[in-house]
């Protein structure tokens, strides 16, 4: 028994030719039924009188089209996308299919992939966001954000593509780095300024390189001044709004750039070669980039270009500043290390006043002082400072202490007894005294014996010594 495969549409002709057959319908209302000319009604009726069901069938069902690509062509295109572009999605692999001489739809080469298993559809959850409009002109708003990934596929360490991108019409400036730093968002504004100009807004995250987590100092709170970051101060003197996004959706435009390049850049530079950032940079200036935006730029709903003219104290700006007291001496300390200023500016009386220590990208040290940059010199070790001595009471001499041979060591002096005694209550300091005690004699020879013994001292205990 044959089975036949119907679509809807045939279906519906199979029941209206049912009622002809059976003479319910005449082919006039067959034809206002099924919204066809009378003539086309009757060819269909005398298909289905002579082959039946399967005379309503389209008979090109199950043959090749006639748009169809070669078998021989499909199976080159499959085997090369096997061999050199396996992760590559379908519309980026056929472009790079077209640049080596083999042209097919995007569409074709995804269904042909699906057919041999090398595809599987993916669905994203969906989330509820609010549109936002682009803004009108060029330069209005400049998106800024680092991506960290694997860019060059453990050819290399993992390092940062730092993306800016305009909001109006997505033209995209990108550069490496090995981590995202104050130094890295300088040097992407620095390289936006020098191509395009100083955009008005820049988009960022709340990273710590653009929000302070700290308090402010005493003088801030008072003024009612927020603290800010080094990234944040260059702003304010730049003239440019800095915008905290509070969510990643909220700067979608270069979070969904960074999507992009994770996906088409970490391929373009595999086939490339590339894994070094200096080289990887210059591809990414010279070539990448500027087909890239011809690629994917749009036209801006105003054609006016809003960037503002770079200042010509850029580097100076984009820099990182603090402030510091001047010495007595007229040495300035900061980071580690001292400076002594010129006595070309004994006239400024410094002594004692906050000068500004700026440090550029290249590293270069600036001095400056209400506009004015100061001379000085590194010095080559910390200046030593006299020592006072602290107050206090003055430590008293360790006490003298007499030699073994002295006298008051000695145990008997002549016919007497030398006792030696120590008083607690000066501090162990000792003192001697001789007691003589002679020698039991009659009554009568006491005058005499004291007489005696008298004379048996030696000259030192009469001089005093105990």
């Amino acid at each position: 028994m044959e089975r036949l495969t119907m679509s809807q549409k045939e279906r519906k002709r199979l029941t209206v030719m049912q009622e002809i057959k059976q003479k319910k319908l005449t082919l006039v209302e067959a034809a206002a039924v099924l919204g066809l000319g009378y003539r086309q009604v009757r060819r269909v009726w005398q298909s289905y009188r002579q082959d039946g069901d399967k005379g309503l069938v389209h008979r090109g069902r199950g043959l090749p089209g006639k748009r169809c690509k070669p078998a021989k062509l499909r199976v080159r295109i499959l085997a090369r996308y096997a061999a050199r572009y396996p992760d590559f999605g379908p519309t980026l692999a056929a472009e790079y299919l077209a640049t080596e001489g083999m042209v097919v739809d995007h569409e074709t080469l995804r269904r042909w992939l699906l057919r041999a298993g090398k595809r599987t559809v993916r669905r994203r959850r969906q989330r509820h966001r609010q549109w936002r409009e682009r803004k009108p002109c060029l330069g209005a708003m400049v998106q800024l954000d680092g991506s960290h990934h694997d860019w060059f596929e453990g050819r290399r360490a993992r390092c940062v593509l730092m993306v800016m991108v305009d909001d109006a019409t997505n033209r995209v400036w990108a550069q490496f780095f090995e981590e995202e730093t104050t130094h890295a968002s300088y040097e992407m504004l620095a390289g936006w300024t020098r191509r395009q100009g100083l955009p008005q807004s820049l988009y960022v995250d709340r990273d710590s390189i653009y929000r302070c987590e700290g308090v402010g100092s005493v003088a801030e709170q008072l003024a009612g001044q927020e603290p800010q970051t080094q990234f944040g101060r260059a702003m304010k003197q730049l003239g440019v709004e800095l915008i905290l996004a509070n969510s990643p959706q909220a700067k979608g435009r270069v979070e969904r750039m960074n999507g992009v390049l994770q996906d088409r850049l970490v391929k373009a530079l595999r086939l490339a070669g590339l894994s070094d950032l200096k080289g990887a940079n210059e591809f990414l200036a010279k070539g990448y980039l500027p087909a890239f935006n011809r690629k994917f730029q749009v036209s801006a709903a105003s054609a006016a270009d809003v960037h503002q003219n770079a200042p010509p104290k850029l580097a100076e700006i984009l820099s990182w500043e603090v402030q510091r007291v001047v010495q007595r001496d007229w040495t300035v300390a900061s980071g580690g290390k001292w400076y002594q200023l010129d006595r070309q500016h004994e006239a400024l009386s410094l002594a004692g006043k906050k000068v500004i220590v700026r440090t550029l990208r290249d590293g270069q040290i600036q001095l400056e002082r209400g506009g004015a940059k100061l001379r000085w010199r590194e010095l080559g070790q910390r200046p030593e400072h006299a020592k006072v001595r602290a107050a206090g009471p003055e430590k008293k001499a360790d006490p003298w202490k007499p030699a073994s041979a002295h006298p008051w060591r000695r145990q008997r002096i002549g016919r007497g007894t030398l006792t030696r005694t120590t008083t607690p209550a000066l501090g162990g300091l000792r003192s001697a005294s001789a007691t003589l005690r002679p020698p039991s004699v009659p009554q009568g020879q006491v005058k005499q014996t004291e007489t005696t013994t008298k004379g048996t001292l030696s000259p030192e205990l009469l001089r005093g010594h105990f």
